[in-house]
């Protein structure tokens, strides 16, 4: 069976909010969907033009003939109400450089190059929560007013706490190593 193409949701979605244009949709990808969704700039405009051909979406009549702008058609409303509404499937497998290094640390001669890897990863943490703690402000400030508003803040709010949980568990993680720790607590 083949893998489900969920980027055409995505993209579906972002037709639901006030993006329009290929490079608005990017935009919004680059600026929130792309903390926990990764979509390239090569798969936008295939998407749209798939989603056309589909009956999913519409090219809306423009003045400028270089700059296409698309609407999300009823039968695409339907199409991306249907899968809103269907269970997830199967959790996300996250591909994690810092743990495929913890995981052949016992290689190292010395544990001070998994205390720098820690530390630095840890110093990346914060500044994703940062981050996230602007786009919060800004949504907060600018957008409270949209219908999507209370949804990108609970999408937001997922990737606030488990941030502040791997930022806790960085630290933990160094303190079971300088004990030794072979077996969790």
């Amino acid at each position: 069976m083949p893998k489900e193409n969920h980027t055409k949701y995505a993209i579906l979605g972002l037709l639901t909010t006030s993006c329009r244009s290929g490079y608005s949709i990017k935009k919004m990808i680059d600026t929130s969907l792309n903390h926990f969704w990764k979509i390239s700039y090569g798969q936008v405009y295939p998407t749209l033009k798939t989603l056309v051909q589909e009956g999913l979406a519409e090219v809306d009549n423009t003045n400028d003939l270089d700059k296409k702008e698309y609407s999300i058609t009823e039968k695409g409303k339907q199409e991306l109400t249907n899968w809103l509404q269907l269970p997830v499937e199967k959790l996300s497998v996250e591909k994690n450089e810092l743990l495929l290094k913890l995981f052949f640390s016992s290689q190292l001669e010395s544990q001070s190059s998994t205390f720098l890897q820690l530390e630095t990863y840890e110093k990346k943490l914060h500044e994703r929560l940062e981050v996230y703690r602007n786009i919060q402000s800004s949504i907060e400030t600018y957008s409270a007013h949209e219908q999507d508003a209370m949804y990108w803040l609970i999408t937001l709010d997922y990737g606030i706490k488990t941030t502040l949980a791997q930022i806790e568990w960085c630290s933990c993680t160094q303190e079971k190593i300088k004990k030794g720790v072979k077996t969790n607590e």
